[in-house]
C-alpha cells in the first residue's frame, strides 16, 4: 500500500489523556510535527515529552477564539495543517432521557458537537487556503454511534451526530481535496473506561441492557493510536469513511 512521501502536519485535541495522548504519541513517532490541543497545559506537555516537532496549544474547543487561535499557531509554526484528528470529548451525565438536567445535556453537546464543529471548520479553511489545498479530518466518533450503553443519553446522541457531521464534510471537502472518516472505538483502555468497568458505590462492572453489570474486555490504547495513524497515512487519493476497532468479546455484537 502506498503513503505519503513524508508525514506531514497533525492537530489533535484532546491530547491530555486517553485516547487524545496515544494518538499524538504515534504521529510524533512517526514523524508528524503535531499541535496538541488540551485544556491544560501541564498534561499536553507531559504528551509532548521531549519531541522537538510537538506544539503545545492550550485550547478549549467549546471556544471559537481557542479553535481559531490553535489553528493559526498550527500554521504557523508548521506551515499548513494536513491532518485533523477530532478527538476531544465527554462521557456526559449518566440518566434517561426524563432525568438529565438541560445544563449538562448543553454542556456535553458543547463538547462532543459543538466542539468539534469548530475544530473542523478551521481545519477546513486552513485546508482550503493552504498550497497545495487539501487535508484530512479524523472525527472521533465512538461505539455509541452505532449502539447506546444504558442511561447515556446526551453521550449518545451527539455521537450519533458526529457520523452525521463525518459525511457532511466527506461530500463538502470534494472540490477542495478535503476528506473526512470517523473511528469509532469500543473499550479501549483509558481512564474513563476503567472508570465504566469499575464505578465506586454500585458494584463491580460496565451496566447493560439487561441491568446487570459486566466487567467488560479492553484493549490496549496504542492499538487504537494506531489505528488512526493508519488512517491519517492514507495517500490523499484514499480515504477511510469510518473504522469500527474494539475490544475482542465486548457486549456488541448480537445479544450480548
Amino acid at each position: 500500500m502506498s503513503k505519503r512521501e513524508a508525514p506531514g502536519v497533525a492537530v489533535v485535541t484532546g491530547a491530555g489523556s486517553g485516547i487524545g495522548r496515544a494518538v499524538g504519541r504515534r504521529l510524533l513517532a512517526d514523524g508528524w510535527s503535531v499541535a496538541l490541543a488540551g485544556r491544560r497545559r501541564a498534561p499536553l506537555e507531559e504528551t509532548a515529552g521531549a519531541a522537538p516537532a510537538a506544539l503545545v496549544v492550550p485550547c478549549d474547543v467549546t471556544v471559537p477564539a481557542d479553535v481559531e487561535r490553535l489553528f493559526a499557531d498550527a500554521v504557523e509554526a508548521f506551515g499548513r495543517v494536513d491532518v485533523l484528528f477530532n478527538n476531544a470529548g465527554t462521557f456526559g451525565p449518566s440518566g434517561d432521557v426524563g432525568e438529565i438536567d438541560p445544563a449538562a445535556w448543553e454542556s456535553t453537546v458543547a463538547v462532543n458537537l459543538t466542539g468539534s464543529f469548530l475544530c473542523a471548520a478551521a481545519a477546513f479553511r486552513a485546508m482550503k487556503a493552504q498550497e497545495p489545498q487539501g487535508g484530512r479530518i479524523i472525527n472521533n466518533g465512538s461505539i455509541s454511534a452505532h449502539s447506546p450503553r444504558p442511561r447515556s443519553v446526551a453521550y449518545t446522541a451527539t455521537k450519533h451526530a458526529i457520523t452525521g457531521l463525518t459525511k457532511s464534510i466527506e461530500l463538502d471537502g470534494r472540490p477542495w481535496g478535503i476528506t473526512c472518516g470517523q473511528i469509532d472505538i469500543g473499550n479501549t483502555r483509558t481512564e474513563l473506561v476503567e472508570q465504566l468497568n469499575y464505578t465506586v458505590g454500585v458494584g463491580e462492572g460496565a451496566l447493560q441492557a439487561d441491568g446487570s453489570r459486566r466487567v467488560e474486555p479492553t484493549f490496549a490504547v496504542e492499538e487504537a493510536a494506531a489505528a488512526v495513524a493508519f488512517m491519517a497515512s492514507l495517500p490523499a487519493e484514499a480515504s477511510v469513511g469510518t473504522l469500527l476497532i474494539t475490544a475482542a468479546g465486548m457486549p456488541f455484537v448480537g445479544r450480548g
